[in-house]
């Protein structure tokens, strides 16, 4: 029986939820804050990758989630997604 892609990602991310449960909170903050610093002080191109691997560890982590919560949580954090995605082409992309 094959499993879905759900359970497969599920599955796969056990053990990083699990490293990230035991980091103190205040290290996954500070790491989070100093990527945002990263993305607002850099230059262009340094900028954009750290927004892209701030709103790949938001996509991940609404994609774990999804299904626990509630409309109005997941249209706050798909907003946040998109928020990080959309400064990240913006940080990436040149100015014409």
């Amino acid at each position: 029986m094959s499993l879905s892609f759900r359970s497969r990602v599920e599955h796969a991310s056990a053990p990083w939820v699990e490293r990230m449960n035991a980091v103190p909170r205040p290290v996954a903050v500070g790491v989070l804050v100093a990527l945002l610093g990263v993305g607002v002080l850099a230059p262009r191109p340094w900028a954009g990758i750290a927004f892209l691997v701030v709103a790949a560890f938001v996509g991940w982590l609404l994609f774990l989630t999804w299904q626990r919560l509630t409309l109005p949580e997941r249209l706050m954090r798909a907003a946040v997604l998109a928020l990080a995605l959309a400064v990240a082409v913006v940080r990436i992309v040149p100015a014409s």
